[in-house]
Formats: structure tokens, C-alpha cells, sequence
């Protein structure tokens, strides 16, 4: 039976849950406006940042990298193409463990040490939604063998690349560099919109130095994608636009012959078109491959590079800097005229040494016992150091670095790569500053002779032959011919005329003469190192740069003995034909004599071995 309940106060019992039915209904509504509120707060005042999130949970932003734009020589022959690939990828973000998925990975596909060092290397670098090559150019094989077993791999993929490949290899690298991916450092230089941290951007070389027009613009694609982060359909494009091409100066034939002779001597050349101021060939050897430096090169293998006897990472045609030796005794014998100092008549005999007055020290020739009475003609052609040491002391250092300042030496080209070195150009004021000492007669001496201070690039050199062959119109060294845009019409870049070495015709015409006679004169010092008459004409000089001191009359004998790092250099500069200069070049042989005979070879193949469709003594026609 059940229990009767009795109401005690049926009248407060009443009042009582009114009461609560009340509050209950006060806080239920107060709780509502607050919603309400919040939501109102959220729909209208943070619209944009909620609108913007949600997209973002359906719609990706896909960077699409331009197109970087081909590499010319100046004869239409291609240096630097993109090939494309396919590298696997890991997306950090998508991975629950790394180190496991890699082990895994390792199961099916290759992956070696080094290829792991630079993943992670990139990955200390890189932000952790970025896609992350950990192996680069896959074969088919191993692309069959992932796609096979993708299923266990989230957040890995396989992407496909367009990567820069060198066609000449060592032989054009210190002409174009080399590309690698950007670090952070670099990619805080440049527009954020258009690189991506896994883009590719120029190191060093032509590729560095006109990166701004080789890597064109970015596009993208908004995608719209499912939950697993793949794309299901293509929203928008903005279509990239690619880099332009270029063509350079560059012969590569004579790039490919020049590094062919130096061979096995360690050394450098450049080739300068006199008319113009075009590069035809810039050569440092030893080199390396540009294309090791593209998918990223290993710490073992760059550190090879970098420590290595013989410098392969080292310009030396635009940063090696060399005692100019006797190639400068041109140059100070014009300005020996034009001041007056010397006619074309004045003889010195030279008894093999030259001593300052009130001194004792001699300073000596290269020819031990002289070359007895001797003019200026004859002191170029034979090379007579005593000759230049008496001009020397004669014209005094002013009027020397006075003509040298106007052919360049001491100062840049500011040929369009960046990379290159001023050399040294010595004076009295310099002296005092880099060396804290006075300046002395023999500092003049040894500078006359192109030793001393004094240092200067193989370009320098080859620039200033140049201007010499021109008789002083001289022009800016420059490498970039012209430039083509996509669906554009190529821009040519033009020479740059350099301010013109006023001297009288017949000055030009004796020191010049006296070069010719370098080579064809039985007594000339390049008569048979160079070789046998060639079949074109040649103004020439010799030189030899001393890197070990010791007396200069047993300097002949003891290079047999001394170790093969401490011999001299050998120093050349030419141009032919005389008549009508078409090239002249600078040539640096370490440690050896073999400069003059390196230089005819690469004069035979320019002037000699052309097809009739060859354009390299043209500007501009059919480039």
C-alpha cells in the first residue's frame, strides 16, 4: 500500500518553487544574452579572422615557382638547362615520428648518409608544414617502389622539380656558379612572395649575379583539398612567369680549349674581345663541377673542396692576385716617352745589375752577365729589367702608378660577377698605411718589374692588354650580351667606352712594335716559348712572377730544385692581329714556364680554327 504524503504548508511550498522556477529562468536567460552576445561578437566584430580560418580548413595556397631562365654562350650554345625530376618529400607537420618513417622509407627506397645529413640540415632550417626533400632525382624503379607503399606513409609524397644542370661542368663554373636551395639568411633578402623556403636561388657567378632576372616570378594555385591534405580541385591559378634566358659573351669552344691546354698547371686565363670589352673566356684551374652544388652538397665533399692544395673553389681569374712581373714594362715604357724621360734613341748599358747612387746594393737582371747596350725597343724585347730599374728611378713612382691607374691596374674592372679583387697598386701613401713604413728608391725599383707590392688579377691584366691593343679606347669587361624574356624581344647590353689614353701615335707604334718583336725577334723572351711564327700577327710580353727569394742569378738554376709550389709563375699578355685586334688575353701559369706556349694554343684555335658561320669576332650580329 502506498505511503500518503501531507503537505505541511501547501502555501510556502508554492512560494518556494515559484522562486526557483524564477532564478532558474533569470540565469537560463542571462546565459542565453551571453551567448548571444558572444556569438553577435564573433559574426560581426572577428568575421574576417573566422571567415579566413575556416577557408583555410578546405583551401590551400600551392606556390608554383617560375620557371628559372636558360643559360646561352654567346654562338647560341646552351651552358645551364633545367632538367626535371622527382624527389620524395617529407612534410614534418604530417609526421608522428621522423626518425621511424625515415628507417621505414630506408626499407624500400635508398637513402644514403649524405642524403640524410642535408634533410637534416634542411630541416633545422625549414618551417614544419614545408615539404622537405630527403632523396633527390628518383629513379623509376624507386618511384614504383614508394607509390607501391604509400599508404604507410603519411605526410610523405613525391613531387616533381625542374633542377638546373651544367652542361660544360668544371669548364664553365667560374663563369656561371652554381644555384642551391636559399637558407634563412637569404631568404630575408628577398621578396617574401616570391621564393618559397624550398626554392633554389643563385650562390655565386653569373647564376648569383643576375638572379633577380634568371629567377622570374612566382605564381600560385588555391586548391581546395580534403582531410587527409590532398587537393580535390583547383580553385584559382596565377600562372608563374619564367626567368629570362641569357646569352653571354662567353665563347665556350675557346672556354673548353682554354681549360683543355692549362691541363694539369694550376692557373688562369681570360680572353677579352679589344673592340668591345666582351669576355670570351674566363678560365681558373683547377674547378669544379657546378653540379654537385645543386642538390645540395655533402660536409665531407665541400670540405674536400675546401681544403684541398690546389684551391678548386678559388677564382683565380677574378680573385687570384699576382705579381704582374714584367708584363707591366709596356706600360711604364709609354709613360717613359710621353713624360720624356727617354726617347726612342736613348741607350743604358746594362752590365747586369743597377745600383742606386750612394748605394751598394745591387739590384739584378734577369740575364746574369747583361744585355750590354740596349734602348727601349731592346729592353722590351729582351725584357731588360736594368733598363726599367734606371726609367724607374728616372720618372719616380708617381708618374709609373700614374699610367698603370689609367689601364686599371689597382682597381676593379666592375665586370658584371662581384666577386672579383682590386689587386695592389703601391704608392708611398699606401705603404705607410698597410705597412707602417716609409716608402724607399727600391720600392720603385722593384715595382718597375712588376714584383715588389704590386699584385694583380689575371682580368686586370687581360683588361689592360686590351686597352693597349686599342692604342687607349678601352671598354668595360662584361659577360652579359643580351637578355631574352619570354614572348619579348632580347635586350642587348652594349659596350662601355672607358676613358681614352691620350698619347702620340708614334708612342703607341714603338711599344707596340717592340711587342710584336717579343715573339718574331730571335732575341725576343716569348721567341721560343711561344713557338714558331705563327700565321697571324702577335704583340706579346712575357713575365716571371717570383714567389721565393733568393739571389736573382741563381734564380735559372735553382727552379729544378726548389719544390714545385715555390717556383715562379709565368705570366703572359697578347693580342693579335696586331693590325686589327680581335683578342687579347692574359694568361697565369703557377709554379711554371709554360704561359707563352698555353697562349698559342688558345690564339691558334680562335684565329685559326673558325667555320665561316663562327661569329666570334662579331658583336653583336648573330648573337
Amino acid at each position: 500500500m502506498k505511503k500518503k504524503v501531507t503537505l505541511t504548508n501547501p502555501s510556502q511550498e508554492s512560494r518556494r518553487f515559484s522562486r526557483r522556477i524564477w532564478l532558474l529562468g533569470i540565469s537560463l536567460l542571462t546565459l542565453i544574452l551571453i551567448l548571444a552576445l558572444r556569438l553577435a561578437y564573433l559574426q560581426i566584430f572577428r568575421h574576417e579572422r573566422y571567415i579566413t580560418l575556416a577557408q583555410k580548413n578546405q583551401l590551400a595556397i600551392v606556390p608554383i615557382t617560375p620557371s628559372r631562365g636558360l643559360i646561352y654562350d654567346r654562338n647560341g650554345i646552351l651552358l645551364a638547362e633545367n632538367i626535371p625530376v622527382t624527389s620524395l618529400e617529407l612534410i614534418p607537420d604530417k609526421i608522428d615520428d621522423i626518425d621511424l618513417t625515415i628507417q621505414e622509407l630506408k626499407k624500400i627506397i635508398a637513402i644514403d648518409d649524405d642524403e640524410l645529413e642535408q634533410f637534416n640540415k634542411l630541416l633545422g632550417q625549414r618551417r614544419s608544414f614545408d615539404s622537405i626533400p630527403i632523396k633527390v632525382k628518383l629513379s623509376k624503379e624507386e618511384e614504383a617502389a614508394f607509390y607501391i607503399n604509400q599508404y604507410l606513409f603519411p605526410g610523405v609524397t613525391i613531387q616533381a622539380h625542374l633542377i638546373r644542370h651544367y652542361l660544360f661542368g668544371e669548364a664553365l663554373s667560374p663563369v656561371l656558379g652554381y644555384v642551391g636551395r636559399i637558407n634563412q639568411q637569404e631568404l630575408a633578402q628577398v621578396a617574401p612572395s616570391n621564393y618559397s623556403p624550398t626554392d633554389y636561388i643563385g650562390k655565386v657567378g653569373i647564376e648569383k649575379y643576375y638572379e633577380p632576372i634568371l629567377h622570374g616570378t612566382a605564381g600560385y594555385e588555391q586548391v581546395e583539398i580534403d582531410a587527409s591534405g590532398r587537393a580535390v580541385r583547383t580553385l584559382k591559378r596565377v600562372p608563374a612567369i619564367a626567368g629570362q634566358n641569357l646569352y653571354l659573351t662567353i665563347d665556350s669552344k675557346l672556354q673548353q680549349v682554354a681549360i683543355d691546354t692549362l691541363a694539369e698547371n694550376r692557373g688562369a686565363m681570360v680572353a677579352i674581345q679589344p673592340g668591345t670589352g666582351q669576355v670570351l673566356a674566363l678560365v681558373s684551374n683547377p674547378s669544379y663541377d657546378s653540379n654537385v652544388f645543386v642538390k645540395g652538397i655533402s660536409s665531407k665533399d665541400f670540405k674536400k673542396l675546401r681544403e684541398s692544395p690546389d684551391q678548386p673553389l678559388y677564382n683565380r681569374a677574378l680573385r687570384g692576385q699576382y705579381p704582374p712581373a714584367s708584363t707591366i714594362k709596356p706600360f711604364i715604357a709609354l709613360q717613359g716617352l710621353a713624360t720624356e724621360t727617354v726617347t726612342p734613341e736613348d741607350q743604358i748599358f746594362d752590365p747586369g745589375w743597377f745600383k742606386l747612387p750612394n748605394s751598394t746594393h745591387l739590384y739584378r737582371d734577369w740575364k746574369k752577365t747583361g744585355h750590354g747596350w740596349v734602348d727601349l725597343s731592346d729592353a722590351i724585347i729582351q725584357s731588360c729589367d736594368t733598363y726599367f730599374y734606371n726609367l724607374a728611378y728616372e720618372m719616380g713612382i708617381t708618374e709609373i702608378n700614374t699610367i698603370l691607374a689609367k689601364f686599371g691596374f689597382g682597381s676593379k674592372t666592375g665586370i658584371d660577377m662581384g666577386e672579383e679583387l682590386g689587386g695592389v697598386l703601391p704608392s708611398p701613401a699606401w705603404k705607410k698605411r698597410y705597412r707602417g713604413t716609409a716608402w724607399y728608391p727600391g720600392d720603385t725599383l722593384i715595382t718597375s718589374i712588376g714584383q715588389g707590392f704590386m699584385v694583380a688579377t689575371p682580368l686586370q691584366l687581360a683588361h689592360a692588354v686590351a686597352t693597349l691593343a686599342m692604342k687607349g679606347e678601352g671598354h668595360k669587361p662584361y659577360l652579359l650580351l643580351k637578355a631574352k624574356p619570354i614572348n619579348a624581344k632580347a635586350v642587348y647590353y652594349q659596350p662601355i667606352p672607358l676613358k681614352s689614353i691620350e698619347l702620340p701615335a708614334d708612342t703607341w707604334h714603338l711599344v707596340l712594335n717592340a711587342m710584336q718583336e717579343v715573339i718574331e725577334n730571335p732575341r725576343g723572351t716569348g721567341h721560343i716559348r711561344f713557338g714558331a711564327k705563327p700565321k697571324y700577327t702577335v704583340a706579346a710580353k712575357t713575365g716571371t712572377a717570383q714567389l721565393f727569394s733568393i739571389k736573382q742569378n741563381e734564380r735559372i738554376a735553382s727552379q729544378d730544385i726548389l719544390p714545385e709550389r715555390l717556383r715562379d709563375h709565368s705570366v703572359f699578355i697578347a693580342f693579335a692581329p696586331v693590325e686589327d685586334p680581335k683578342i687579347a688575353l692574359a694568361v697565369i701559369a703557377e709554379n711554371s714556364t709554360f704561359a707563352p706556349a698555353i697562349a698559342r694554343k688558345i690564339l691558334d684555335f680562335y684565329l685559326l680554327n673558325k667555320d665561316e658561320n663562327n661569329t666570334r669576332t662579331s658583336q653583336y650580329k648573330n648573337s
